[in-house]
C-alpha cells in the first residue's frame, strides 16, 4: 500500500498540479458553482490565491494528491483529487494543519454538503454565516470553528 506524506509546497513549479487537483475536486463537489465562476476562480488560483497561503501538499509515491492552504490560523483551502476521495487524505491534511499551522477556523460553502459534513464530523461548529462568498458571489458561506480550540 502506498504511503501518504505531507510536505510544504515547493512553490510555483507545482502550481499546475495543484490547480489540476483543485479542478478535479471542484468538478466532483461544487455542483452549485456556475461554470463561469468556476473558470474565473481557476484563472486566479495560481497567480492570486496559492502564493498568499502556506501550502501543505499531500503526496503518494511523489505525486501530489491533495493540498491545504492556511493563513493566520485559518484554513483557506483544502482539496483532494477526486479519484482519491475517501482515502483519508483530507483528514490527514486537516490534522496536519491543525497541529502544524495552528488552524482554528475555516469557511465552507453552505451548498457543499459533503464539506460541511466533513468538518462537522471532525469537531468544527458553525459560528456564523455570510450570504455571499469573499468575492460577493451568491454562494453562502458557513464560518466554522474547531470546537477543540474554543
Amino acid at each position: 500500500m502506498p504511503e501518504l506524506s505531507i510536505r510544504p509546497s515547493i512553490g510555483v513549479a507545482e502550481y499546475p498540479a495543484l490547480v489540476a487537483i483543485w479542478r478535479s475536486a471542484v468538478d466532483a463537489t461544487h455542483h452549485f458553482l456556475a461554470a463561469v465562476h468556476r473558470d474565473q476562480i481557476e484563472r486566479k488560483l495560481a497567480a492570486d490565491y496559492l502564493p498568499v497561503v502556506a501550502l501543505s501538499v499531500a503526496e503518494i509515491d511523489g505525486t501530489p494528491v491533495g493540498f491545504a492552504g492556511t493563513l493566520d490560523g485559518k484554513l483557506e483551502m483544502l482539496f483532494v483529487d477526486a479519484t482519491r476521495r475517501g482515502a483519508g487524505i483530507g483528514t490527514a491534511l486537516l490534522n496536519h494543519v491543525l497541529a502544524e499551522h495552528g488552524v482554528t477556523t475555516v469557511d465552507v460553502n453552505e451548498q457543499n454538503e459533503q464539506a460541511v459534513g466533513f468538518y462537522a464530523h471532525r469537531g468544527f461548529e458553525v459560528v456564523g454565516r455570510s450570504e455571499t462568498d469573499e468575492a460577493g458571489l451568491p454562494y453562502p458561506l458557513l464560518h466554522l470553528r474547531d470546537s477543540a480550540a474554543a
